[in-house]
């Protein structure tokens, strides 16, 4: 039966069912690589669904729970930060929509790391048993992050167009920018922790402690501007450094902006300089990092299965 899975024509895995899939032998060893996940894309796509099937198996609301609980979320920040202590007034214009800008693409950054960091043990009986590249797995839940990406970029635009935010061509460059440099980063982690968590269950550990800095290690809870102001310019370029707050401001740039009394303005304010370069050079060295991150993956993944 193996043999008539790797040999079939792709429509035909596609209608299988994972459980029929992990009810087949040991599968012999597949190309790798992530070239080899896009041509397999019809696995990966059925992979994707059923990730996101199982997560709300079992419940009365279903996928609708992707809408309610960022939407919760958002309102709890908005009467939190916003109505009950003020935070923001005179020197942050809608701070609910800055904050809730910058956890959605922490969101998305910090799912797609720790979903993949796990991957590889979480499919362990679809490993031993698909011929197919393993880099599928991490790839997957970079997916499923953005799906799950989706319903809060949603609640995000509703409180956006209602204070007269209009999508406009360079917030909108920025907003793919930063979303291109948080997959490539999270990607290329996911892959390296992923193969790491096979070896050493505790990487998972590792990999959800450092997410929990990314949270307060971005301009968030707080504006770019404050770090300039308390620490100086010097510590300020050091903060920059960080791919993860250079996603945040250009997710910033393409939502928060837009929804302020005076855009530029506030632009010329909160936003530090050359926003669009440096955003260019981290995603150049993100997609290095996850070429490399790929070639460590593809040393190490023929012990996977021994090691599962």
């Amino acid at each position: 039966m193996s043999e008539r899975l790797v040999s079939s024509t792709p429509a035909e895995p596609a209608r299988r069912t994972l459980s029929e899939l992990e009810s087949l032998p040991l599968a012999p060893p597949a190309a790798t690589g992530l070239r080899e996940v896009v041509r397999r894309r019809y696995l990966l796509g059925m992979l994707v669904r059923n990730t996101i099937q199982s997560r709300y198996q079992g419940t009365v609301l279903g996928w609708l729970w992707s809408y309610l609980q960022p939407a919760i979320r958002f309102c709890m920040f908005y009467f939190l930060f916003q109505v009950m202590i003020g935070r923001g007034e005179g020197t942050i214009e809608n701070f609910a929509i800055h904050l809730f800008a910058g956890m959605v693409m922490v969101h998305f950054f910090t799912e797609t790391f720790n979903g993949g960091t796990q991957s590889l043990v979480q499919n362990r009986s679809l490993i031993t048993k698909l011929p197919v590249p393993r880099e599928m797995f991490p790839v997957a839940r970079m997916l499923v992050a953005a799906w799950h990406t989706i319903p809060m970029i949603i609640i995000l635009l509703v409180p956006c167009i209602a204070l007269g935010w209009r999508p406009d061509l360079v917030g909108m460059a920025a907003a793919l920018l930063g979303f291109s440099l948080a997959a490539a980063l999270g990607l290329a982690l996911g892959l390296v922790f992923s193969v790491g968590n096979v070896f050493m269950r505790d990487v998972s550990k590792i990999a959800q402690t450092l997410t929990q800095f990314v949270t307060f290690s971005v301009p968030m809870m707080y504006p770019f501007t404050l770090v300039d102001t308390r620490f100086g310019g010097d510590v300020a370029n050091y903060y920059l450094a960080n791919p993860m707050a250079e996603a945040v401001l250009l997710i910033q740039r393409g939502f928060w902006i837009g929804t302020t009394a005076d855009p530029e303005a506030t632009a010329a304010v909160h936003m530090p300089d050359h926003l669009f370069t440096r955003g260019l050079i981290m995603l150049a060295v993100s997609l290095v990092l996850l070429v490399l991150a790929q070639r460590v993956f593809a040393r190490l993944e023929a012990k996977v299965p021994e090691r599962l």
